[in-house]
């Protein structure tokens, strides 16, 4: 089996392209107080109103824990604020305030104007096929842990 030195895996590339481009997002946010994971918190609250923490968390696949912090650092700044779910009352539905709203208008034209930048020279076909290839190592690393996990039981 052919070994392979460190800078020849797909997933430390990735990691380390992640963490640039969050790094300069991080920057681009800083002026509005507002943190990147935060900012996703916004704009999916923003896409669907009414959304309970736990609804939050399925759809950004992040921990429920994580995603509760955000919201009360977010109600604390006056961004967002919770009603009572009048079905189940027992769920508090999150929702944008007036200052949320500005506030993800702005941090809407950054993000734009920053995957512009971070997109410029390549091609549509060039960043749907990007999609597509990183669709399938997500799909190939699931069926890779669930085949490490089968063999070890």
């Amino acid at each position: 089996m052919m070994e392979f030195s460190h800078d020849e895996f797909i997933s430390l590339v990735i990691h380390q392209t992640d963490l640039k481009l969050t790094s300069c997002v991080k920057s681009l946010l800083a002026p509005f107080d507002v943190t990147p994971e935060q900012n996703l918190v916004l704009m999916e609250v923003h896409k669907r109103g009414g959304l309970t923490q736990n609804e939050i968390a399925e759809r950004l696949k992040k921990d429920k824990t994580n995603i509760a912090r955000m919201v009360c650092q977010l109600e604390q700044k006056g961004f967002i604020h919770r009603q009572v779910d009048p079905v189940d009352r027992r769920s508090l539905n999150v929702h944008l305030t007036s200052r949320g709203e500005e506030l993800r208008n702005q941090t809407r034209l950054v993000a734009e104007d920053f995957t512009q930048a971070i997109c410029s020279g390549l091609t549509k076909e060039q960043l749907e096929q990007f999609r597509m290839v990183l669709a399938t190592l997500c799909d190939n690393a699931h069926a890779a842990v669930l085949v490490s996990t089968d063999k070890s039981e």
